[in-house]
């Protein structure tokens, strides 16, 4: 039989203003936030039915299971009726859930009375004598949206392309969790240049810049666990790199587009996204972004236990690399350096059967030397890569102190991808059951992918 909730009423906005329910929602424990609506008559049943979820997982929760995942706590919200704000939640342009411009909430008086209640408070605040509203610190200002011109220019586009540089060194460094939100903001606004008047040379470099913003809000989703905006920005970015008329940059989405598959374990899904960037960068006669395609298709392929196939396509893009140092590149391919071909060599052979360890180790040794120490998140993955390797080849002493030095690391950095990639290294020392150190690697491992 069906049932229908249509009837029911909406829950009343004045619930989530109380100061208990406000702290809860801020912290994001959705445990108290259920128990809170049960005291007022809402059910279990209810509120399965309004954030789509089964009453098992409604028991889970209340029985204290935290909820992480992003797209789930959106639910919740829109479910219920949350202001995505009490929760910390920002709106995703791309999914087409971004608010519009809202207001600045109209103040008691006119503009004279404002300042003079902006001066009492001020100096209230200077001598000591105002009242600290700690509470109202963790809720959000009314959103303002900042005024889109009218009419740009080429230097209106190239802030954005600095924006995206600045947020992009952001994600490298400490991760996609540390500036996912300020990069789907900051795309929310740029988007609306769309409807400014500008000159068709203008128009199509907008486009450009745009695609490769969502470029990095579909990286930085992707980094935080949020395959579904990822996919969504980066179809949006494959898009305009397309009608901006950019191979290289549409060859660059194919390649993250590749790795969000190979990540979730979709290993010809992502050889396909590939081998379509490999005929984009052809195209764009682009021999750096060639050499980073074929590397990681040689990846894929070592991890279908290709060997033959794995290592002819780290061979090509070894020969491309070569081939691209006397050229000029792009700035969105331009991480791709030395130690990022390292790097994947040293996956492809650790990829590969027992008697390729030595050479993955080689490879991912040198890969690490070449890091800055800014670069903490490939550091991560490298070390976790080499740690495993080390470990299987039977160099325990290395293996066990660079899976420590990977762990500290990961706590370091906002990357869901980095505690993912954990895994590997977790099964090789858990299977070494007999030594004391491997256990005790495995266990500090454990602890991290919990919290």
């Amino acid at each position: 039989m069906n049932v229908s909730h249509a009837n029911e009423r909406a829950i009343d906005p004045v619930v989530w203003e109380s100061p208990q329910m406000r702290q809860a929602l801020s912290v994001r424990d959705m445990a108290t936030v259920y128990r809170l609506l049960q005291r007022i008559g809402i059910s279990q049943h209810r509120i399965a039915a309004l954030t789509a979820q089964s009453q098992s997982e409604i028991s889970e929760i209340l029985k204290g299971r935290q909820v992480m995942a992003y797209e789930v706590l959106a639910r919740i919200a829109d479910g219920l009726g949350i202001p995505r704000g009490f929760m910390g939640l920002a709106y995703d342009a791309c999914a087409g859930s971004l608010a519009g411009p809202v207001a600045e909430p109209p103040g008691d008086g006119d503009e004279d009375e404002k300042v003079r209640r902006l001066l009492a408070r001020a100096a209230q605040v200077s001598i000591g004598a105002a009242v600290e509203d700690t509470e109202g610190w963790t809720q959000p200002l009314p959103l303002v949206q900042t005024p889109v011109p009218q009419k740009i220019g080429l230097a209106d586009v190239e802030q954005i392309e600095a924006v995206t540089r600045t947020l992009r060194a952001l994600d490298y460094q400490h991760g996609g969790g540390i500036c996912r939100d300020a990069v789907v903001a900051q795309l929310a606004w740029s988007q609306q240049l769309l409807h400014a008047t500008c000159s068709p040379q203008v128009a199509l470099r907008l486009h450009q810049a745009l695609a490769d913003q969502h470029n990095l809000a579909g990286w930085t989703s992707f980094d935080v666990g949020l395959y579904g905006p990822a996919r969504n920005h980066l179809a949006r970015a494959l898009e305009q790199a397309k009608h901006a008329g950019n191979p290289s940059l549409a060859a660059n989405v194919l390649y993250r587009m590749g790795r969000v598959h190979l990540h979730c374990d979709r290993l010809r899904d992502a050889l396909r996204f590939f081998q379509l960037g490999q005929i984009c960068a052809q195209d764009a006669s682009c021999e750096r972004t060639v050499a980073m395609l074929c590397a990681n298709e040689a990846w894929a392929y070592a991890l279908l236990g290709d060997a033959e196939l794995a290592l002819k396509s780290l061979h090509r893009a070894q020969d491309e690399f070569a081939r691209s140092c006397d050229h000029p590149f792009p700035v969105w391919v331009s991480f791709f350096g030395p130690a990022d071909l390292d790097a994947l060599s040293g996956m492809v052979h650790a990829g590969l059967t027992d008697d390729h360890l030595d050479v993955a180790v080689e490879f991912l040794t040198t890969a690490l030397r070449q890091r800055e120490a800014s670069m903490t998140r490939s550091r991560a993955f490298e070390l976790t890569a080499l740690a495993t390797v080390q470990l299987r080849a039977g160099e325990m002493g290395s293996g066990i102190g660079n899976g420590h030095h990977a762990v500290v690391l990961a706590t370091q950095i906002r990357s869901k991808r980095i505690i993912d990639r954990l895994a590997p290294l977790h099964a090789t020392a858990t299977n070494l059951v007999s030594d004391s150190d491997a256990r005790d690697l495995a266990q500090r491992i454990t602890t991290v992918r919990a919290a």
